[in-house]
């Protein structure tokens, strides 16, 4: 068994690397089939969201699950490697559990990333790529960050990135009352954006997507509007804030759909936060004058300003984390022993079988029941006894002293 993690995060990428590797949910499947259809690895999970992406395996080639992230994504790897972590085993298991617990989130103890964690592996789970390893690791993982939150509190009073949007917000404006927001998109983060938003009371709140069912339904809740994603161009420009998360592989809002708006606008300025991983806004947009742009790195700048309080709860997590890494390992280095202790069985149920036959041929002539329980045990005794005895004859010197000394401990063997 051979366990790696290979990934970019908010650490080592920025969002432009972070979004080219990205796995949205309607190739995720596929990515998965891949991995484990070209014999790269034999068990993969994969975490997307948009401050990582991570593959989790059990490959005995990390190298080639190098070359394979970077050729889906149809990237030369010279131009990934720099970005990419590669951790084998303890240091993949330790991350697994870091990352379930919020110790590696942009905000520290968010809660967010164990849901995402949880899709994760029950995305696998349906594709028939999540085996023992996997399924071992992600089941230790959630129990483990569970018991971090648990003990620890570590994420309470997190300062979210939903929190840190309005945050960025009302230092442009001096009342979000007095401004029109509009959420493109209507999964979880837009619907955790859209309950701060909706505290400060804005004068109008509308939600877009491309399911306007979906869309409504949120909406209702906030006592705010639904459209259709596809009348975005139309609306855009009665809105002064304007937040986006969705899945969508390219840009949704283009430069020149900003630039019109802003016409309309008569250059009134535009709040706008990209929370999608692919950027949901093209890049150039941040460079007009009367926007102002921000990408969820941007709103990590944020939330860190207010993690202090946590840091000291950090050291207990790690704690917890520690332990449970090495009881984990204890248990891979268990499975490690397992394919040698079936061929032990095997080779001696073959044992079993050869001389039982003997038994039961001689029994079928009449012999002396006793007799042939008796040559049955000292034919068992004398199998068992044959590869050991002539594997300590040929032995010699310290090689024979390290098979005295297994032999010993294997058998219990009294010491004179």
């Amino acid at each position: 068994m051979h366990l790696f993690a290979l990934g970019v995060n908010h650490h080592t990428a920025p969002i432009a690397i972070r979004e080219r590797l990205a796995f949205p949910a309607d190739i995720l499947g596929r990515a998965l089939a891949d991995v484990t259809g070209r014999k790269v690895a034999r068990e993969a999970a994969i975490l997307s969201t948009c401050n990582r992406t991570e593959v989790y395996c059990n490959t005995p080639s990390p190298e080639a699950l190098v070359e394979w992230v970077a050729g889906f994504h149809n990237l030369p790897p010279r131009e990934v490697k720099p970005y990419l972590y590669l951790l084998p085993d303890e240091q993949a298991v330790k991350h697994a559990f870091r990352v379930a617990s919020g110790l590696d989130s942009m905000v520290l103890g968010e809660t967010q990333i164990l849901g995402q964690m949880k899709q994760a592996a029950e995305r696998a789970q349906a594709a028939g790529t999540l085996g023992l390893v996997l399924n071992k690791l992600f089941h230790r993982t959630f129990s483990v960050a569970k018991e971090v939150r648990t003990a620890t509190a570590i994420g309470a009073n997190t300062v979210s990135m939903s929190a840190a949007a309005v945050t960025l917000a009302e230092r442009i404006f001096p009342s979000i009352a007095d401004q029109a927001v509009l959420f493109i998109g209507a999964g979880e983060m837009i619907e955790l954006v859209a309950t701060h938003f909706a505290a400060r009371a804005p004068r109008r709140l509308m939600v877009v997507n491309r399911t306007v069912e979906r869309a409504r339904e949120l909406a209702n809740r906030f006592g705010g509007e639904a459209a259709q994603l596809s009348n975005l161009p139309e609306l855009l420009h009665d809105f002064d804030i304007v937040v986006t998360s969705t899945a969508s592989p390219l840009p949704i809002v283009g430069l020149g759909m900003v630039e019109r708006a802003l016409k309309l606008r008569r250059h009134r300025p535009l709040f706008m936060v990209d929370l999608a991983v692919p950027r949901d806004i093209e890049a150039e947009v941040g460079a007009l004058s009367d926007v102002f742009l921000y990408t969820v790195d941007d709103l990590g700048e944020v939330v860190r300003a207010g993690q202090d309080a946590r840091h000291a709860k950090v050291e207990q997590a790690e704690a917890i984390i520690a332990a449970s890494v090495h009881e984990f390992m204890h248990w891979m280095d268990n499975r490690r022993a397992v394919p040698t202790l079936r061929a032990l069985r095997d080779h001696a149920e073959r044992m079993r079988r050869h001389e039982l036959d003997k038994a039961h041929k001689a029994l079928a002539r009449g012999e002396d029941p006793t007799a042939v329980l008796e040559r049955l045990s000292h034919g068992l005794i004398n199998k068992f006894m044959h590869e050991p005895s002539h594997a300590l004859n040929q032995a010699g010197g310290a090689e024979r002293d390290r098979l005295v000394e297994a032999l010993n401990r294997l058998y219990n063997l009294p010491q004179e």
